[in-house]
């Protein structure tokens, strides 16, 4: 049985910690786990792979160090074991040629990030939303 069914990979303590308190008053926080940069979420799916542990969804920052998230979003689209898992984009970057990047890359799709709480909250239901549906 899966342990998270969404694995967000953000390098902001407080983008995690708005999205994590947003989760929990949906009553799912124990549907999401964290991952520091695309390196570190590209180490737990392996270890969750290796389990028999895929989550439903995978978020991903743009601009993380190690690996950013363009670049992890290519390795996950090129290795069989994550390829058809969603991959949505999370960015406070609204340029119109990484969006365009990230889809042609195989994103399912692109977000902003949030500005207020409710705004996250929103975001929150739409992740928990999006999972229950796979």
């Amino acid at each position: 049985m899966k342990r998270w069914k969404i694995l967000l990979a953000d390098d902001d303590p407080e983008d995690k910690e708005i999205i994590r308190d947003a989760m929990e008053m949906i009553n799912a926080g124990n549907t999401i786990n964290f991952a520091d940069d695309g390196e570190h979420a590209l180490q737990l799916l392996s270890g969750e792979y290796d389990l028999g542990n895929i989550p439903c969804l995978i978020v991903l920052d743009l601009n993380m160090p190690k690996l950013n998230g363009t670049e992890t979003l290519r390795r996950l689209k090129l290795d069989d074991r994550f390829r058809e898992v969603p991959v949505i984009i999370f960015s406070t970057s609204i340029n119109s040629i990484e969006m365009e990047k990230c889809m042609q890359l195989g994103a399912h799709s692109y977000i902003t990030k949030p500005i207020t709480f409710n705004e996250c909250l929103e975001t929150a239901q739409a992740f928990h939303k999006f999972w229950k549906a796979y």
